[in-house]
């Protein structure tokens, strides 16, 4: 009976012709040769990084990361957390010295711990009672009092995106409920400063009204009061701006102040094109005063200039 071996490569029976025969076809006997030439190919790509690094102190972070058997960005991070020490020669090349890794798993020998076992340190008395002093602190820091996402944008006129991301960048306290989110009204006052109450405020003045007083666009006041943080009301679909603000940045009182001239009463009185009083103002450094659209001169120092002009030959 003749005696059969089973292939090392594909692993199927065939019947031998001799004792030393491990593959059933030529076919099979170059695959296997050429397996085993990538393999030792594959190897030696694995090892030459290795043995380049042997011989060099400095290192970048690729090659810190091959050395250690760990990906680059847990690299990164090492560095970041200030436990691996780096050097940056420009913006795009930094490098690791060989002794600094040494250093650090010098530093950080490794503990074993069994499971049940009370091996942990113990903790001085100083430490708890700094321990107990810091969970004291937060306990009474604990926030108790909220704001809603509605209300922090229609108090402080800011849009949801904002909100959410100043919050999460200045770590003030976030709640979710019901899928809404809801801020600390401590840290939101500390942040923005002590809203305006709404209720307190008598005087309003619809669009239309703040537009014929002050000469503005309604786009442009809508920005202005975005801007200034001017307390605003929506009734009815009707928008109300609070007419005590407006005038205290607008400074409507100044506009029929007899103290100052606009530039329309020079252009009238003295026959001078806008150009020409503006060339003027800058000049001869007439103070001026911008009331929304308009620019104030003060009347002194119109009539003083104009009278120079009218002595000079």
């Amino acid at each position: 009976m003749k005696a059969t071996k089973k292939c090392q490569f594909c692993g199927k029976p065939f019947v031998t012709r001799s004792g030393m025969q491990r593959y059933c076809s030529e076919a099979c006997q170059a695959e296997a040769k050429r397996a085993r030439t990538e393999q030792k190919n594959n190897l030696f790509k694995v090892a030459r990084p290795l043995m380049e690094i042997k011989h060099q102190e400095y290192l970048t972070f690729s090659k810190a990361a091959i050395l250690m058997g760990c990906s680059r960005q847990y690299v990164y991070k090492l560095v970041a957390l200030g436990k691996l020490k780096a050097s940056r020669i420009s913006s795009r090349m930094a490098f690791i010295r060989k002794a600094d890794i040494e250093r650090m798993l010098e530093g950080n020998p490794y503990h074993r711990v069994l499971p049940g076992s009370t091996s942990a340190p113990r903790k001085s008395a100083s430490s708890s009672l700094l321990a107990k002093r810091e969970k004291r602190e937060k306990e009474t820091d604990e926030v108790l009092d909220f704001y809603s996402g509605e209300e922090v944008m229609s108090l402080f006129k800011v849009k949801q995106s904002w909100l959410y991301t100043t919050a999460k960048r200045n770590r003030i306290p976030i709640c979710r409920i019901a899928r809404k989110n809801y801020y600390s009204k401590k840290h939101i006052d500390e942040f923005f400063g002590v809203p305006v109450d709404i209720s307190k405020i008598t005087d309003w003045l619809l669009t239309e009204e703040a537009e014929e007083l002050f000469g503005m666009k309604p786009s442009a006041l809508r920005a202005y009061a975005y801007r200034h943080r001017i307390p605003t009301k929506r009734e009815y679909g009707r928008t109300y701006y609070s007419k005590s603000h407006l005038d205290e940045l607008r400074r409507t009182d100044l506009v029929n102040d007899e103290r100052y001239y606009t530039v329309e009463q020079v252009r009238q009185i003295y026959g001078l094109s806008s150009a020409n009083v503006c060339h003027i103002v800058k000049a001869k450094h007439i103070e001026k005063i911008k009331v929304g659209v308009k620019n104030l001169l003060l009347r002194s120092d119109v009539e003083r200039v104009m009278a120079e002009r009218n002595r000079q030959p």
